[in-house]
């Protein structure tokens, strides 16, 4: 890991630290479309319009001009997801680091340094659901610079952060289309807790789940 340096965050971070939120989010697109489209429900939607316009019809450019469609418009709609919680995430806590995590008790987030560049992020603070355990959150790696040990790194800087404050564990929460951090929190020790469905009416429709990690540090001693 040369020439990488984790430290605090600082305010001349901001915008580095919000363009690599939003690019990491982003990287989920593709794999959350073809999630859906593995959904028996969108499969049988699709096959009953194409079946329905071919017969009715009698043309088969209609019906697949409308799967066309309907496929543009599942992406739509899994972008509007994606856009809605970034936005809401850029107006709260990534508008403002200082005060949510470096003002705070049992709160912090560090930023991995490469040559005066932001290359990774991380932060934790007390869990909003389970206060008596530290939360890691916003965890991104730029592209460019993984498979070089940062994220792996960024995880150790919170659970030794977790340790100083007499914690017992460190929690997490990421997306079922997550896979390269799923296998990074399941190498790094973590256990996964549980999946859930998100509780937007979209997100159950395209059964779109959350998994909770957990990291029992009281085992690591």
């Amino acid at each position: 890991m040369a020439n990488i340096q984790i430290r605090k965050y600082r305010d001349e971070d901001s915008e580095a630290v919000k363009e690599l939120f939003t690019s990491g989010m982003n990287e989920h697109l593709p794999s959350s479309f073809m999630h859906v489209m593995k959904q028996p429900l969108t499969q049988m939607l699709l096959m009953c319009t194409f079946c329905s316009l071919m017969a009715s019809s009698k043309s088969f450019l209609l019906p697949v001009l409308a799967v066309t469609l309907l496929l543009a418009g599942v992406r739509q709609m899994i972008a509007y997801m994606f856009n809605k919680y970034i936005e809401a995430s850029l107006k709260n806590d990534l508008n403002n680091i200082g005060e949510t995590y470096l003002n705070r008790e049992d709160s912090c987030f560090w930023v991995a340094e490469s040559d005066g560049q932001v290359v990774g992020t991380v932060a934790c603070l007390p869990a909003e659901d389970a206060p008596e355990f530290l939360e890691l959150k916003r965890m991104s790696v730029c592209r460019s610079h993984r498979g070089m040990g940062i994220a792996k790194a960024l995880c150790r800087t919170v659970a030794d952060f977790t340790l100083d404050r007499g914690y017992p564990a460190v929690i997490l929460y990421t997306s079922m289309v997550a896979t390269d951090a799923q296998k990074l929190y399941e190498h790094m020790g973590y256990k996964k807790m549980r999946q859930f469905l998100l509780p937007e009416f979209f997100a159950k429709i395209i059964n779109f789940t959350l998994i909770e990690y957990r990291l029992n540090l009281e085992e690591e001693k």
